[in-house]
């Protein structure tokens, strides 16, 4: 998984040097997984040969057309139609309620709406528990109605036999160990996951797991620092953060904690960009009261 894509001496408009943007590329022959244009879509291949550069990345959830959009024209490399839409965008309590349909109807209308983006599917609570057979018939869903490039899968060892049947089926699958929000019932509530010797070792037990079969990144949530960089170090694939340090190959947020659209408290990992929120709250009421006022529609916004 560490040859290097086609495309990186193919496409000139931006490029890097030892993992720094901004380098020409014509000098480096490289080009960076994050921002600029291409001509097709990120690939598993692409993420692969970052991971040898050294480049670091970054991914983003996304849950429709319209919010994907703005992320892939921002040049964020991989999209994650993550099952934290269950907390964020359908109103559950938890990731658990999320069904098949709901995974399929918006991976596709992420899809829809980006053109470069490595969009990669979570699949649910359900989805995969029954064994490999169950996990390939739900991934092929997503892959031939909702178009996605990958899906990722929670757990480590115990998950190792349905990553590999759906690689050897073609499938490219995104890992996803430590804190495992699915499992938020079995671990009653969000702790911090690998504290301590044997909880340590067995989370390094799968992270080798998830890449022994053949999964091409792993995320790791909610893992000390130290622990996060020594799994980093320990693999070919890149890690991806999340509450995991500075060291990881990639971080990834839940768009809506990152943009400051989450009401109410977030997660101690989260660092919000905008406030969102606030602004769109804003334009609400300014529109409300100008209905009210009776100042809009003005005479620019009518027909005659």
């Amino acid at each position: 998984m560490t040859q290097i894509s086609p495309a990186q001496t193919q496409d000139k408009k931006q490029g890097t040097q030892d993992g720094k943007p901004g380098a020409d590329p014509k000098a480096t022959g490289v080009k960076s997984l994050y921002g600029g244009t291409r001509s097709r879509r990120v690939t598993v291949r692409d993420i692969a040969a970052a991971k040898s550069r050294g480049d670091k990345w970054p991914m983003l959830t996304a849950y429709d057309a319209m919010t994907a959009s703005v992320f892939d024209d921002a040049g964020i490399p991989v999209l994650l139609v993550g099952d934290s839409m269950g907390n964020c965008h359908l109103g559950y309590e938890s990731t658990v309620p999320v069904t098949m349909d709901e995974m399929t109807l918006l991976s596709a209308a992420v899809v829809r709406g980006t053109e470069r983006a490595l969009v990669v599917a979570d699949l649910p609570f359900g989805a995969y528990q029954e064994g490999p057979v169950q996990a390939l018939r739900n991934a092929t869903r997503l892959v031939k109605e909702a178009g996605v490039g990958a899906v990722k899968l929670e757990g480590g060892e115990r998950s190792a036999d349905q990553i590999k049947l759906l690689v050897d089926a073609g499938i490219p699958v995104m890992a996803h160990v430590g804190l495992t929000p699915q499992s938020v019932n079995a671990f009653g509530g969000y702790p911090v996951q690998g504290r301590g010797e044997e909880a340590a070792q067995q989370l390094l037990r799968d992270a080798k797991a998830v890449q022994d079969a053949g999964a091409f990144a792993v995320v790791l949530e909610a893992v000390p620092a130290e622990l996060a960089a020594e799994v980093t170090r320990s693999l070919h694939i890149p890690t991806i953060g999340i509450g995991a340090g500075l060291d990881c190959d990639a971080q990834v947020l839940v768009w809506t904690d990152m943009a400051g659209m989450t009401k109410g408290r977030v997660p101690r990992f989260v660092k919000q960009y905008a406030e969102l929120r606030n602004a769109l709250g804003d334009a609400a009421k300014a529109f409300a009261e100008d209905v009210v006022g009776g100042t809009f529609p003005a005479e620019e916004h009518t027909f005659h």
